[in-house]
Formats: C-alpha cells, structure tokens, sequence
C-alpha cells in the first residue's frame, strides 16, 4: 500500500500537474492539502475517473484537505477535535482496508504560524497541542495510523538548506520544534528521517528567489506512523523532480509504503 501526501498549493492550477503525477507514481491514497476549493466546486470526477474514491474538507479560498483512496474510506471525519470555534479546514480522517491490513489516515495542514510574535503563531501553537491530543488517541488505540501532510515545521536544522535564514521563523523557532517532538516521543516514527538519516532532503522550495534552482528547499512534509504502521514500512521516499515541472505546487509529494 503506498500512501502520499501532497500539499497541491490550489487544485484548480494544479489538477493536471497532480494528475500527471498519479498516473506515474500510483499511489493508492493520498492525502492533499491546501486544496483552496469549496467541497462542490472540488473537481472530483477528474480523481474518480481514474478509480479514486474522494473525500474533501474544503474551504473557499485557502487551507482545505482532501482523501483520494483507490480503496474504500470508511469512517471519514474533518476536523480536529479540542475548538469548536475553529473554522479553518486543516484535518481529515479516514480508514482506508488494505489486503494485510486497515489503516486510519489523517490528513492535516498544520497553520503557518507567521508573523511572530502574534495571533497567528499563537493559534499555531494552540492547534499543535490539540494535535498531540488527537496524537495521544491514535497511540492508546495500539493500530496502524498516520497523521500525515504540511506541518510547516522545519525539525531540524539538516531540514533546511539555509537554517541560518529561518531562525526567527514560525517554522523553526524552538517552541515549533519543541511541539514537534513533544507528538513524536509519544511513540511516533517520523517515516522518512528513519530511511533517510542523510542532510540535504526537502519537500518545499518557494517560488521566489530561484530557490528551486538554488536547491534552496526545507522539508517540512511529513508522515508520522504510530509503532503498529512503522511496523509495516517497507520504503518511504520524496518525489523531488515533480518541483521542476510545468506549473508546479511549491511542495512536492512525500510517499510512504506499507506492507498492507
């Protein structure tokens, strides 16, 4: 089972970029983000002509997640529990069956959190913490599980090409860093530090700046795998030369497989 997420940057410039992609890379789920597309006006059928089943959580203009699953989804939920206030589309849930096993996986597009100091990086926070109880959940219920997506977090500074450039960065300050580990000790494997302990990996280069060109990126695509799914990793790896194709998202699609 190969499972990816991809945060497309605006499915409406996008859907013939991701459809490219899929066609060549045929992963059997995705999960997007940054969607910027109400629920009705997501193209849909595009994904299911190509034998997807597709769940959204969209949201007119910006943020919005999305499940395209060759397989069925079952139990499907959006959004993160712990702020009924919260109208922003960053989370969704779903279990997708595969033949050794079922999988919950959960989508999520983590707030950017800049300018700092601010509202913006004190909601961040605040949704970190609401993600780490969602966290706590997944790891009490001893399966295979993923929360994976956009966590504009940089973990490391191996993770940026330029760490000197991001200090004062929502992405990288200490208190970013330090919600990040406080998710992963519960018990997570982050998928693709573990394959690849190696510097100079990213999942986002800006549009500005030639930092495509420069090889100026930052990882900060994620999957995290409770121990039940690290135990069925096969590989996990970044499909980097999608950046350099016509009309390209910022990010690029980070892929884990399953033996399920």
């Amino acid at each position: 089972m190969k499972i990816a997420t991809f945060n497309i940057n605006g499915i409406k410039a996008r859907s013939e970029a991701l459809l490219s992609w899929l066609d060549e890379a045929q992963p059997d789920a995705v999960m997007l983000q940054e969607i910027k597309s109400v629920d009705e006006n997501f193209p849909a059928e595009l994904f299911e002509d190509k034998g997807y089943n597709v769940v959204t959580h969209g949201q007119k203009s910006f943020n919005g997640v999305a499940i395209l699953s060759k397989l069925p989804l079952e139990d499907v939920t959006r959004g993160l529990p712990g702020d009924d206030e919260d109208d922003q589309a960053r989370w969704i849930e779903a279990t997708v069956v595969g033949d050794k096993a079922a999988v919950r996986l959960c989508g999520l597009y983590l707030p950017n959190g800049n300018p700092v100091p601010g509202p913006k990086y004190d909601y961040k926070l605040a949704w970190m913490e609401r993600l780490k109880a969602r966290a706590e959940a997944l790891i009490a219920a001893e399966e295979p599980a993923m929360m994976a997506g956009d966590y504009n977090v940089i973990p490391q500074a191996e993770d940026a090409a330029k760490p000197e450039a991001w200090v004062e960065d929502a992405l990288f300050l200490p208190q970013t860093r330090e919600a990040f580990r406080r998710i992963l000790n519960l018990g997570f494997t982050e998928a693709f530090r573990t394959r690849h302990p190696e510097p100079g990996h990213y999942s986002f280069w800006d549009y500005q700046a030639g930092a495509w060109q420069r090889n100026n990126g930052i990882r900060i695509d994620h999957l995290l795998l409770t121990p039940q799914c690290a135990d069925l990793m096969v590989d996990c790896g970044i499909d980097k030369e999608v950046r350099g194709r016509d009309k390209p998202s910022d990010h690029v699609p980070v892929w884990v497989e399953l033996d399920a």
